[in-house]
């Protein structure tokens, strides 16, 4: 799965998946990572993995990604491979990269499935029709390359829109240039 290759996995990394589901990325990612931190909110989703035994080298959290400490997380992932919520899409996105004003370089690389519109606005170019003040603050905070596209029928149910892979490299904090105010509240 395109996902998994673009994360560039290796023996020895630590990732966290953010919303699991039923478990299909994880048992992708599984044999090629150390250890895979899957955040999950659904009780019901939680108590399925429970009942379906895990290996040792997979943690599940019960626990909303918006409110887990990040940096509580021992040992710490590298990466974030997640198929995620839509409707807190940019939340998440606040949480893995940062913000101009806070910017988060805990991990070396984001992949994540996306609303393919997001995704265009997240890799456009400058002067193309998706560019605009989201594209400015997340390719200040990283690297952003489109991997694939995906159609609604690769899900069950199929949603009502078309998806993407995109894949986040972050930066380091930089301070190249003056950051306009209204930029730096996001």
């Amino acid at each position: 799965m395109a996902i998994a290759q673009a994360a560039q996995l290796r023996s020895e990394d630590v990732v966290l998946e953010i919303g699991p589901g039923t478990g299909n990325l994880s048992r992708l990612l599984l044999p090629h990572v150390k250890l895979l931190w899957a955040v999950e909110v659904d009780r019901d989703l939680c108590d399925r993995f429970r009942r379906q035994g895990m290996p040792p080298h997979f943690r599940l959290l019960e626990q909303d990604i918006l409110t887990l400490d990040l940096r509580a997380l021992d040992p710490s992932p590298s990466k974030v491979v997640a198929n995620i919520p839509y409707n807190i899409t940019g939340e998440i996105l606040q949480r893995v990269v940062g913000t101009i004003a806070r910017p988060n370089p805990l991990f070396e690389r984001v992949v994540l499935l996306v609303q393919a519109e997001l995704a265009e606005r997240l890799t456009a170019k400058p002067s193309s029709k998706a560019y605009g003040a989201l594209s400015v603050r997340v390719q200040y905070l990283a690297d952003c390359t489109w991997v694939c596209a995906v159609p609604p029928q690769c899900f069950t149910p199929p949603p009502k829109v078309d998806s993407a892979v995109v894949c986040l490299s972050p930066r380091a904090p930089q301070r190249r240039f003056a950051i306009p105010s209204y930029l730096t509240e996001y």
